[in-house]
């Protein structure tokens, strides 16, 4: 049997129409999201440590190498984080935030390590002080960090 049913000549691009509005996340909201994840990181480090035996702790954990292992730990535990839930760590899924492309697209993976690995340049936390706060690692990544509450965004 043939089909005689016709689709109307009619632009199926959707996205194209569809009006997107970001709203920065506050800076409550971004410092918020801050204590929330040193906290998870923290806990997890500190998990992580256990699970070394304690023969070798000594040597992974000498003050230079101690403090490298540290700061990769941190940038994979944001990369990673932010990279497998689009844009989201601990402190950005309770405070309803999410960081996105400048388009308001998701992030990509690699954006998301971009932004762990920023985050341990030193003195990069004050970089987000100001209203609205954009931080560093946001300026290199090209993304920045919305409230969901008050955007309305592409692909969610």
């Amino acid at each position: 049997m043939e089909n005689t049913y016709n689709l109307p000549d009619t632009d199926l691009n959707l996205l194209s129409e569809f009006e997107v509005h970001l709203e920065r996340a506050s800076t409550g909201k971004r410092f918020g999201n801050m204590l929330i994840d040193a906290i998870a990181f923290y806990v997890v480090y500190i998990v992580l440590i256990l699970l070394v035996p304690a023969s070798s702790r000594a040597f992974f954990f000498t003050p230079l190498l101690g403090n490298i292992l540290g700061m990769v730990v941190f940038a994979l535990f944001f990369g990673c984080f932010e990279a497998a839930t689009r844009g989201k760590t601990l402190g950005k899924l309770l405070t309803r935030t999410r960081a996105v492309q400048e388009d308001g697209s998701p992030i990509t993976t690699e954006m998301a390590f971009i932004r762990g690995f920023s985050r341990i340049v030193p003195f990069e936390a004050f970089s987000a002080l100001g209203s609205p706060s954009y931080p560093w690692h946001d300026r290199w990544s090209h993304t920045f960090v919305i409230d969901e509450a008050a955007s309305s965004l592409k692909d969610q």
